[in-house]
């Protein structure tokens, strides 16, 4: 499957922004998604996961309250909308595809297939 993560820009302290992974090649109804981000000079970090059917979502600490992760299976893409964005949220998002049976989606390593990448600016 190919993921491709769309919808990062520039936005102020407090704004919002929605972004999406558009898979191709198969249907993401078999995948659990999830999506990580990568600040500069800094470890690439779990951000949200939602398992297949969409009935479970998990968030870093960091952004529960302010993100939610979805799906749709109909449109092969799944969606982060992020609110009251903080200028620690900028970094690069990336969204990720496990194939697998994953029990815990936290972790970069269950994941099979990774999109390009979308940068995110938020500014204070």
């Amino acid at each position: 499957v190919q993921l491709q993560a769309s919808g990062g820009g520039l936005v102020q302290a407090g704004g919002s922004l929605r972004l999406s992974c558009a898979a191709s090649g198969r249907t993401i109804s078999s995948y659990s998604m999830g999506w990580f981000r990568q600040a500069p000079g800094k470890e690439r970090e779990f951000v949200a996961a939602i398992s297949r059917s969409g009935g479970s979502t998990y968030y870093a600490e960091s952004v529960k309250g302010r993100f939610t992760v979805s799906r749709d299976n109909a449109k092969n893409t799944v969606y982060v909308q992020m609110n009251s964005l903080v200028p620690e949220d900028t970094a690069v998002y990336y969204c990720a595809a496990d194939s697998g049976l994953a029990i815990n989606l936290r972790y970069s390593t269950v994941y099979d297939y990774w999109g390009q990448g979308t940068q995110v600016t938020v500014s204070s």
